[in-house]
């Protein structure tokens, strides 16, 4: 009859649907088992290779994205040697000046000035370009205290690509297309002088003065000097290895997602990389909250280096100041800590010159210069310190690093991958 309810079919009815709420939400458990966000922070100080490791992650677990970003890395390359070529003039400009000084009996060639000289007045219009390719990559992005170089936002990538401009450009189609008209002119520069910078950075001057350590430059300049006729070659695109040495500053935190394979289940690994300068660490603490590891970078060839922001602030002095204070965060009890005692092939490479540590390093007193040792030294002083702030159940993973190595970092990374998710497991109690 109308209006007469069935209540067997409404039982059936309802049955049906408390049966498909049910297995959705089955399934729903089901997929959250089988892929789980993993949330991995890179710490340490500025220049501690956070974002070649980052690259380094990017090469292993994504690198198909890698190669849709070489051409977005071009202009950044010439930068890098432009600054490398600026740097070198501004120098040696004050080694003349200063050379009559010198404790040693290095012999200083009366007539390098007037070459050099000669050299700079041909390179004037690649290194009047330098501030201007600055802003132009940056956006407009400028940093307190007037420091030079290319800072920028994260995601800088998808916005630079090759079917869109850099921030002022406004590009013809073809090579060219994914820069700017400075980084453009750049790149006419480059092939125009390669052949003056090759032979100011052969010059017995430059090596005399290296020799010395009268002339440090930043640690990729070497690199992209030696390749400066590939690098003004005109259908240059960067390779692996160019994008691993060049030096760029991101400001803010940069978030990287690679989907992963372990054990046969799926994850979602979320890097994130944060600014490593004093005035940028305090957007770290947000992240800490539900961090399911840290990798803190610390590069143990900085001994003789102070920090840009602070000059009477040894690095590996804040370094170890930076990682107690992150080891004493009660918001990161439950997450794993992996230590990279990094740059050691600069480190091999300063001791094997005859810099001594202890010059820099008073503590460590008479102890022989050797790379075993200092090693050692400052793995010691590392672990003494997690062992006194950190966690007592908190195991430390500590690697000692070569980020350009690209063999024996994606090693590392399998190791790295294998001991955090063997964490994470164990805190979601879905291992015994």
């Amino acid at each position: 009859m109308p209006g007469v309810v069935d209540l067997d079919q409404a039982r059936r009815v309802s049955k049906a649907i408390d049966d498909d709420i049910k297995r959705e939400k089955d399934l729903r458990k089901k997929r959250q088992k089988q892929r789980r966000d993993v949330k991995v922070m890179l710490l340490g100080q500025a220049e501690s290779g956070k974002s070649t490791l980052q690259k380094q992650f990017q090469l292993f677990h994504a690198s198909p994205t890698l190669d849709r970003e070489r051409p977005s890395w071009r202009p950044i390359v010439y930068f890098n040697a432009i600054k490398a070529v600026r740097t070198i003039l501004d120098e040696l400009d004050w080694d003349f000046t200063t050379s009559t000084n010198l404790e040693d009996e290095t012999y200083i060639d009366p007539s390098w000035s007037l070459q050099i000289s000669r050299i700079r007045h041909k390179l004037l219009p690649l290194i009047t370009i330098e501030d201007s390719l600055a802003s132009e990559l940056s956006g407009g992005v400028t940093v307190a205290g007037g420091r030079s170089g290319v800072f920028v936002r994260a995601g800088w990538q998808s916005v630079v690509t090759p079917t869109r401009s850099w921030p002022v450009a406004d590009m013809q189609a073809g090579i060219n297309s994914s820069q700017g008209v400075v980084a453009t002119m750049a790149s006419r520069l480059l092939v125009d002088l390669q052949y003056d910078i090759a032979e100011l950075w052969q010059h017995p001057a430059v090596k005399t003065f290296l020799r010395m350590r009268r002339l440090r430059l930043e640690e990729s300049a070497a690199f992209f000097l030696d390749e400066i006729h590939r690098l003004a070659e005109p259908d240059y695109l960067p390779t692996t290895d160019d994008i691993l040495h060049v030096r760029l500053q991101t400001l803010g935190v940069t978030e990287h997602s690679f989907d992963i394979n372990f054990g046969g289940n799926h994850y979602t690994w979320i890097l994130y990389d944060v600014g490593g300068s004093r005035g940028q660490r305090h957007a770290w603490v947000p992240y800490f909250d539900d961090a399911s590891a840290i990798i803190f970078l610390a590069p143990i060839s900085a001994f003789d280096q102070y920090l840009e922001e602070d000059p009477r602030t040894n690095r590996i002095h804040d370094s170890l100041q930076l990682f107690t204070a992150t080891c004493s965060n009660k918001l990161l009890r439950n997450s794993s800590m992996v230590l990279m005692l990094n740059k050691t092939d600069i480190l091999k490479r300063k001791l094997q010159s005859g810099v001594m540590v202890k010059k820099y390093i008073t503590s460590y007193g008479e102890r022989e210069n050797r790379y075993e040792e200092v090693a050692e030294y400052f793995r010691v002083h590392f672990l003494q310190i997690h062992k006194r702030k950190g966690v007592q159940k908190q195991e430390l993973y500590i690697h000692f690093t070569s980020m350009l190595d690209t063999r024996a970092t994606q090693k590392i990374i399998v190791d790295i991958n294998e001991a955090i998710i063997k964490t994470f497991l164990g805190q979601s109690m879905l291992v015994s």
